[in-house]
């Protein structure tokens, strides 16, 4: 139940429901953007919140260890001969956080392939005040070839790639349920006890129009997201590529997989708990849903993108030769706590068990 007490300042849970009560339902995507994107209260612009690493609550792969971006660094490296050496290329990163992917790519082209590093400029969207300036902190040694961007921002095609990690599965979605009365969109209304609470109305154009093109067919009470920010972002990135490569990582599944489960797949992360209890508190735990990899590809086929490569991150990590990166990183000084700690995160990353195996690296690509 809500609280009482008109001397604080309103919460965000506050301003969704008085909006609410003074315009009706909203869909659960606009109640998503606002819980994750909201300008003062949003989960990823708040201030006053650890969101990674062990006092938050959740951790990626970059925040883990540097193996994860020097061995995308190594993968780089090969894009950007397979694009015949380009006199100035970009290596565009959305959602960057703090910076640390970003440190261990540029360190590692620094050092073991210095034409390709003379060649980068480096471009970061991140929407959070703190995380940006974090990284501008941490990325001081390159500042003359770092630049922070918006997609928005940009208007002339490049060479490069666009790159990001655990991007995706953080848009707002579109929650959609089999009913006898067909398909019908899920949104949050507000109860007689002032809390939140799923309601069905129709389906937004848009969504609509996405069920016809995939003749979604969902059992009563099933759930499927629709991820329409999801496509926008493939098209958008498709746009500003004028040769080069868009490389998505995170966790996700092909639609079939989707559509033999029941329940759809968002969910709320906090103190590295999992609850399906989505509504509360809004703009302090994470809300994210599972990508459909079918979704992502069909929307880069649309925009000119061709799927050159599909696989479980663990695997594609070993392929591009993560085992060098630790030998390489081992070699620079560490003391024995620091390699035992390298080499923990690197039995991390290729264990059939472990963290990345339950990631996938999708890379499409455009030709010219």
């Amino acid at each position: 139940m809500a609280e009482n007490n008109d001397s604080r300042a309103p919460t965000l849970a506050d301003r969704l429901r008085d909006r609410i009560k003074h315009r009706g339902p909203i869909t659960f995507h606009d109640w998503m953007e606002a819980a994750l994107y909201d300008e003062r209260d949003g989960y990823y612009r708040r201030t006053d919140r650890v969101r990674q690493g062990r006092a938050g609550d959740y951790r990626t792969a970059p925040e883990t260890s540097p193996l994860f971006g020097a061995t995308f660094a190594n993968y780089f490296a090969r894009c950007y001969y397979d694009l015949e050496s380009p006199g100035n290329w970009t290596i565009f990163e959305v959602g960057a956080g703090r910076g640390d992917f970003a440190q261990a790519v540029l360190t590692t082209l620094r050092t073991s392939f210095p034409a390709v590093f003379a060649a980068t400029r480096y471009l970061i969207a991140e929407i959070g005040d703190d995380a940006r300036k974090a990284a501008a902190q941490k990325l001081g040694d390159y500042a003359d070839r770092v630049e922070f961007q918006s997609l928005e921002q940009l208007t002339s095609p490049f060479s490069g790639i666009i790159f990001s990690n655990e991007l995706l599965d953080a848009f707002p979605v579109h929650p959609v349920i089999g009913s006898d009365a067909g398909l019908r969109e899920l949104c949050v209304d507000v109860n007689e006890t002032d809390e939140f609470a799923w309601r069905h109305r129709d389906l937004d154009p848009r969504v609509a129009e996405y069920c016809q093109r995939i003749d979604l067919r969902l059992n009563e009470g099933q759930i499927y997201e629709v991820n329409l920010a999801a496509e926008d972002f493939v098209a958008q990135a498709a746009r500003l590529i004028d040769r080069g490569f868009l490389i998505s990582v995170d966790y996700g599944s092909e639609r079939t997989d989707l559509l033999n489960r029941n329940a759809g797949t968002l969910r709320s992360f906090q103190r590295h708990r999992m609850t399906d209890d989505v509504f509360s508190h809004p703009g302090e735990q994470d809300l994210t849903t599972t990508v459909d990899w079918t979704q992502i590809q069909e929307a880069g086929a649309r925009s000119n993108l061709e799927t050159t490569r599909f696989e479980r991150l663990d695997k594609f990590l070993l392929s591009e030769s993560l085992l060098e990166a630790l030998s390489r990183l081992s070699g620079q000084g560490l003391d024995a706590a620091e390699t035992v700690s390298l080499q923990l995160s690197a039995r991390e990353m290729i264990r059939p068990d472990g963290l990345a195996a339950s990631f996938q690296v999708l890379v499409q690509q455009k030709k010219s």
